[in-house]
């Protein structure tokens, strides 16, 4: 693209009550950095070149119920990650602060939900 210009960053923004804190959670689980902070918002990134995921604070916020409920804060997106171990993969997730949801949907798939209750999946591919 004849816009972008060195320099320039991409990434998915994801709200939050308390930015700062689910950036250290993805930073640990992912084993990325946080490469920025500042009030309101917190930025983790993969390299210097990103990805990035970008932290935003959301004043009002409200979790996201999975599976979704008629009439309550659906989820909008989710985070998936290949894993190489399910179970350990579970337990390092639940060690940092996630909590596993309560419906699974499918045998090679994990849901969980990070500190601030947004869904995630870690998937495990046999193939």
């Amino acid at each position: 693209m004849k816009s972008r210009t060195q320099g320039m960053w991409w990434g998915t923004t994801v709200e939050a009550p308390d930015p700062g804190a689910l950036a250290a959670f993805y930073a640990e689980l992912l084993g990325w950095h946080v490469g920025h902070e500042e009030p309101g918002t917190a930025i983790v990134a993969a390299s210097p070149q990103g990805p990035f995921f970008v932290f935003q604070e959301a004043k009002g916020y409200r979790a996201p119920v999975w599976p979704p409920v008629e009439g309550e804060q659906r989820p909008m997106m989710h985070l998936d990650f290949q894993v190489g171990d399910l179970d350990e993969a579970v337990a390092e997730a639940v060690a940092l602060g996630a909590t596993l949801a309560e419906a699974q949907p499918q045998e090679n798939v994990r849901v969980l939900f990070d500190p601030a209750g947004h869904p995630f999946c870690l998937c495990y591919d046999e193939g």
